[in-house]
């Protein structure tokens, strides 16, 4: 049965068991619907060759090999990965088009007895799917900007919000990147992945109700943002958070224990800003740092690096700025800030 999309989020709200996506291995890691499961009826090598016979020999070769690849490929994935799934079973199958290899694949599957739906169009339409989300529509949410200089504990409020009944975007969640110097957490998602994530994520908004952003840049880590949304992060009223340098500084110090914990990264992280720091600057961090106190070493990055940059950034925002003091970051007092930030959102949305 063919499946025909009319949003990004379709897939995942229309009861499928598994969603299948048996392009090639490399195909995969560029992109793959939310979700997916990789089960390629053609690895990146068979694909390859395939496509080479297609264009010096015959379609017909190339088909004739293809299928005989296909079916090596489906029953190793049956009597593997598929080998437990019961009678019931119900997956959503796609490649590039919705063409030959997954209608292939999504044939042995039904003549077994399993419920299948073949993704129409697969993967390019539903990228167009996210293309038109993203490039092509207004962002429509009424947002505010959760903003605060660095050590503020943005993200850690943000994932607080909805217990106060705000909706909440999480780009940074979404871009596999906390969005500072110290910010990587392993390898990012490609740009594609990211504006799936971030396509999908928007279509579960609610557009008569705020929603919470934590302020960025354009680009977080190497993922940019798309220009709707950030047009209507540019125009949004912010709650600017004011913390003092000491606070700011043991909340980073317990925050990014991941970094604290890898000497080698932290000494490369450090390294990396002598074109902006004087040397004796760098050798009292990296001094700091050898001796543990990483309080100290956030302070001084606070000071010297962080809160210079913020200040030159917000010098060219127009927007309302709300300011909420806190006086505490301890985990303990996060809650009740968050009712705080929760209530000043709901003052400053005409949606609220």
């Amino acid at each position: 049965m063919q499946f025909t999309l009319s949003s990004v989020s379709d897939p995942l709200t229309h009861g499928f068991d598994e969603i299948i996506d048996v392009r090639s291995p490399a195909e995969f890691a560029e992109d793959h619907l939310p979700g997916a499961i990789s089960l390629p009826v053609l690895s990146d090598a068979e694909r390859a060759e395939v496509g080479t016979i297609y264009k010096q020999v015959s379609p017909f070769t190339a088909r004739k090999l293809g299928a005989a690849l296909v079916a090596q490929n489906a029953a190793r994935h049956l009597l593997g990965p598929l080998a437990d799934r019961p009678g019931g079973w119900k997956p959503l199958v796609y490649c590039w088009r919705g063409g030959q290899r997954s209608g292939s694949f999504a044939t042995i599957l039904s003549q077994i007895g399993w419920r299948v739906s073949l993704l129409g169009g697969g993967y390019k339409a539903w990228r167009g799917q996210v293309v038109q989300a993203l490039y092509e529509r207004d962002f429509l949410a009424p947002v505010v900007l959760l903003d605060g200089n660095t050590g503020t504990a943005k993200t850690d409020l943000l994932k607080l919000l909805p217990g106060h009944g705000l909706q909440v975007l999480d780009l940074e969640g979404l871009a596999g990147h906390r969005g500072s110097l110290f910010g990587a957490m392993g390898e990012q998602p490609g740009q594609r992945c990211f504006e799936g994530r971030l396509a999908v994520a928007m279509a579960a908004l609610d557009p008569a109700r705020p929603v919470v952003i934590e302020a960025e840049s354009a680009q977080i880590g190497e993922r940019r943002l798309p220009p709707g949304l950030w047009r209507a992060m540019c125009a949004a009223p912010r709650i600017e958070l004011q913390v003092s340098e000491a606070e700011r500084a043991r909340y980073l110090a317990r925050a990014y224990a991941d970094v604290v914990a890898d000497p080698a990264r932290l000494l490369q992280i450090l390294e990396a800003l002598r074109p902006w720091q004087p040397a004796r600057r760098i050798a009292d961090w990296q001094a700091a740092m050898a001796a543990g106190d990483f309080e100290a070493l956030a302070a001084g990055l606070i000071r010297h690096h962080y809160d210079p940059r913020y200040t030159r950034h917000r010098a060219r925002v127009e927007t309302p700025r709300h300011l909420l003091e806190a006086g505490s970051l301890a985990s303990a007092d996060l809650p009740g800030l968050a009712a705080k930030i929760a209530a000043l959102t709901l003052r400053l949305s005409p949606a609220g």
